[in-house]
């Protein structure tokens, strides 16, 4: 599990977990009376559960723009909130991979090991997001049979993503799941390692801010540590 952390607002990331207080999760409920109808939604946060940062939609309301995927058994909706950021009670990263072991199916686990070593050879940790993510923090159900395992790895130097890409590519022909996620720049910015592994010219970089496309080159030349 994670352990919330005093992570100013100013530099949360997507992914970040942020935890509120019930009175605000309340207050926050308040102009969707049909979410507060819903037992898992409106006792979420008594539960100490977090919600997730997520991108800021063009147009939307000043705030802290945060998410709440709900498990298969309530539909999969991803709940969409803007929250004052004055109302943030906690926040924290992404859990490791490794605190996500015991929560993984046992035939995840195998992969999961080796893509923690992988991580600890390019001098990172390996992170998840997704399904397992929300298993793990919550104890719902939210893994399929067609689940993902998503993944966050910090970006190596510019000499070292072909490698990595190369090793990611190679422990999914073996994997039981697919393997998705990025690949994030010290920044935050982050990029799907598949279009870096395709040799893509182009790539989608994702930050809390926006979804732009940029060159690789600039995507990568934009890390102090490339």
């Amino acid at each position: 599990m994670t352990l919330p952390c005093g992570r100013s607002d100013d530099a949360l990331r997507r992914h970040d977990l942020v935890f509120v207080s019930p009175a605000a999760w309340r207050a926050l409920l308040e102009p969707h009376p049909d979410l507060a109808r819903e037992p898992l939604v409106a006792g979420w946060a008594d539960r100490g559960w977090p919600l997730i940062v997520r991108r800021i939609v063009p147009g939307e309301a000043k705030g802290l723009a945060l998410g709440l995927p709900l498990p298969p058994s309530e539909g999969k909706r991803r709940l969409a909130f803007m929250m004052p950021s004055g109302d943030l009670a906690a926040t924290a990263p992404p859990p490791l991979l490794s605190a996500a072991m015991d929560a993984a199916p046992p035939a995840w686990r195998p992969t999961m090991e080796r893509l923690i070593d992988l991580a600890a050879v390019h001098d990172g940790e390996a992170r998840v997001f997704g399904s397992l993510a929300w298993r793990l923090l919550t104890g719902l159900d939210y893994l399929t049979a067609r689940s993902d395992l998503d993944m966050l790895l910090p970006l190596p130097p510019a000499g070292d993503v072909g490698r990595l890409t190369a090793e990611l590519a190679a422990l999914e022909i073996a994997a039981p799941m697919r393997l998705d996620g990025e690949l994030v720049r010290s920044d935050g910015a982050a990029v799907n390692w598949r279009e870096l592994h395709e040799g893509a010219q182009e790539v989608l970089v994702k930050t809390i801010r926006d979804a732009t496309l940029a060159s690789t080159r600039q995507f990568l030349g934009a890390d102090a540590r490339s």
